[in-house]
């Protein structure tokens, strides 16, 4: 059994952590930034440095391969994403392109060479921070997205995913050489940081995925009428933001009581216009992500929210709309990859946790044309996507030890 570098993974983690626009207010890396390219450029000396073919695609997909014996069969490929949230933390995600590439570093020290050729990734845009649409990466690159919804994606400044790829000096147009389909990859395999509190409430080091939640995610838009708030007597209001808050308590209510213990439902962005103190809110704007295993969960809590928005909105004399912004289904992993990541943990004898995943990963959308696993380290106190995001480095070494053996038992 291959055993990884704690002090390596550690030196690579802290330096990405150095790529980051938001330095002691958590970590901000947003796709096609200068942080992205410091990033994308520290990943290509590091796997350049280990011999490894490296390209970046036409999207920002990050990819270095390490040839097999048989480099005509279909590779494994593994890793993550590379961008944050706002003020994120320095484990989402780069827990898993920094596991990738100690596993390539690590095979390669002990000059292993299997049968099937190893690839990994480090995907662009997964938390849709930048241009809305979360999966970008691994959307494009399995065929859920083309061209032209890259040019739909915008961010704040309206500028289209695909116009910020060309900036950035890639050639999206180029994007279906590169879209895999079923055959194309052996497996798929992902290490996370868990982002709850499972794992570190029962001090288990490591959790076996076995299904990731689905996500429905909508923009929901009140209009009512802008007016003097001294001015307009109550009963002759047409107030956005009160419409819009009884719909944000009616969410938290319909997730907690309708329907099932392992659905969720979050408002995470508002937008309320004019946003002045002295004027009645005319327009106002706001996200509703709803996420569950069961696919029956996000489907009740929207039924719902579209039947409390039309009654709201009625009750307010308001106009709205409800637009889907993403969506991605529940998806269960591989049997086959599941047992080659639980058997790398036992005989590591490491204590693990087969468990579903209650966030969104780019894996899910890969179960569409290869056998995906994925790999849990603990996440303290749970805490994700803020700046006191921590995982102890000795369970994230760990995770890596199990990666880098299960990967390498998939691809003999």
């Amino acid at each position: 059994m291959l055993e990884t570098n704690l002090e390596r993974i550690k030196d690579h983690i802290e330096t990405l952590n150095t790529f980051n626009s938001t330095p002691g207010k958590g970590c901000t890396r947003l796709s096609f930034s200068p942080e992205h390219k410091k990033a994308i450029d520290y990943l290509t000396e590091s796997c350049k440095s280990l011999g490894l073919e490296v390209l970046v695609d036409p999207i920002g997909n990050f990819r270095a391969k390490l040839k097999g014996r048989e480099p005509d069969l279909p590779p494994v490929m593994f890793g993550s994403h590379i961008d944050t949230v706002l003020y994120g933390g320095k484990f989402d995600g780069a827990a898993g392109v920094v596991a990738a590439l100690e596993a390539l570093t690590v095979i390669k020290e002990h000059k292993v060479q299997p049968k099937h050729s190893l690839e990994m990734i480090a995907l662009v845009e997964e938390e849709g921070s930048s241009f809305g649409g979360g999966l970008v990466g691994s959307k494009a690159l399995v065929g859920k997205y083309t061209l032209e919804d890259l040019k739909k994606l915008k961010n704040d400044e309206g500028l289209s995913f695909y116009e910020a790829a060309k900036r950035f000096g890639l050639n999206p147009d180029e994007l279906e050489r590169y879209v895999l389909r079923k055959g194309d990859l052996k497996a798929l395999l992902e290490l996370h940081i868990e982002q709850g509190k499972i794992l570190y409430s029962k001090s288990i080091p490591v959790g076996v995925v076995e299904a990731i939640v689905g996500i429905k995610q909508l923009s929901l838009t009140l209009e009512g009428m802008a007016n003097h708030a001294g001015t307009t007597p109550m009963n002759m209001r047409h107030d956005a933001l009160v419409g819009a808050s009884k719909i944000i308590t009616f969410i938290e209510h319909c997730a907690k009581e309708d329907v099932f213990d392992t659905t969720v439902a979050t408002v995470g962005k508002i937008w309320c216009f004019p946003n002045v103190t002295n004027v009645i809110p005319g327009k106002v704007t706001f996200t509703v992500d709803i996420r569950d295993i069961k696919k029956e969960g996000i489907e009740r809590v929207e039924q719902l929210l579209r039947e409390k928005v039309r009654q709201v909105s009625e009750d307010h004399g308001l106009n709205y709309s409800i637009d889907l912004v993403g969506e991605s289904d529940s998806v269960k992993l591989s049997d086959k990859v599941i047992s080659a990541i639980q058997n790398a943990a036992e005989k590591l004898g490491i204590k693990y946790l087969r468990m579903p995943s209650g966030a969104g990963h780019d894996s899910a959308l890969f179960t569409e044309v290869t056998d995906v696993g994925m790999i849990f380290v603990q996440s303290i106190e749970g805490i994700s996507h803020a700046p006191e995001e921590d995982t102890k480095y000795d369970d994230l070494k760990r995770g890596c030890d199990v990666l880098v053996n299960a990967l390498l038992d998939i691809a003999q």
